[in-house]
């Protein structure tokens, strides 16, 4: 009886007390510092993955244009949700069940930035839980500027590339603060997807997806610390 007390105190009192306030500890402490490494860069090199590729860049010397190039192409409401888009979520379940679509990833910005961050990115829902669980803070502690600069400079953009700085400079041969609108269509084209898919790249799928961002970049509503 003593032993199983104790088994229950560890598992509903002691681990979920120190779980929390790690959570909250590096989630302030990334709110001030960069972030150099992530799971998933842990992940590629024990894959065999190249040397990586990064440099940490402000938000201030990225520009605008990437800003505005992620919102269109991955998260249309990132002014406006609380770190969950749930008009997409039930766009999604929707065309699932009245249409027989498969269903689709709705994550936004603010959960690519946790799951990048804090977990190792598995499809378990283990990972979607501590996702979730980060998403939330992140909004609350971090807020839409911070979770945008560390999401472009941490996001994969290539084998052994990690941030939009080193996209710009291998792919354009300019720093990130000089990327032009298609330039930065091009680059948030890939993020899905960027060990298979080249920003340079003239297939159909990047001609067309990137006409289309650069089309709806101007339709979108930004968060007021977006330049113009």
């Amino acid at each position: 009886m003593r032993r199983r007390k104790k088994l229950a105190y560890w598992l509903f009192v002691r681990i979920p007390f120190w779980f929390v306030a790690l959570s909250f500890a590096f989630v302030l402490l990334y709110k001030v510092v960069p972030v150099y490494f992530t799971p998933l860069m842990l992940v590629r090199a024990v894959q065999g993955e190249r040397p990586i590729q990064r440099e940490w860049t402000p938000l201030e010397k990225i520009s605008p244009e990437m800003i505005k190039a992620v919102i269109a192409s991955e998260d249309n409401r990132f002014a406006t949700h609380n770190g969950f888009d749930w008009i997409e979520v039930r766009k999604m379940l929707d065309a699932h069940q009245n249409k027989g679509k498969k269903i689709r990833g709705c994550s936004t910005i603010s959960q690519q930035t946790a799951k990048n961050v804090f977990t190792f990115g598995s499809s378990t829902l283990v990972r979607k839980g501590l996702e979730a669980w980060f998403t939330v803070l992140i909004e609350w502690i971090w807020g839409k500027e911070r979770i945008m600069e560390v999401y472009l400079n941490v996001a994969e953009t290539g084998h052994g590339m990690y941030g939009v700085q080193a996209a710009a400079r291998k792919y354009y041969d300019v720093p990130a603060a000089r990327l032009t609108r298609r330039q930065a269509a091009s680059i948030a084209i890939i993020l899905p997807n960027p060990l298979k898919y080249n920003p340079k790249g003239d297939t159909k799928f990047i001609n067309r997806r990137r006409n289309a961002i650069v089309a709806l970049i101007p339709k979108l509503e930004y968060p007021d610390w977006v330049r113009q």
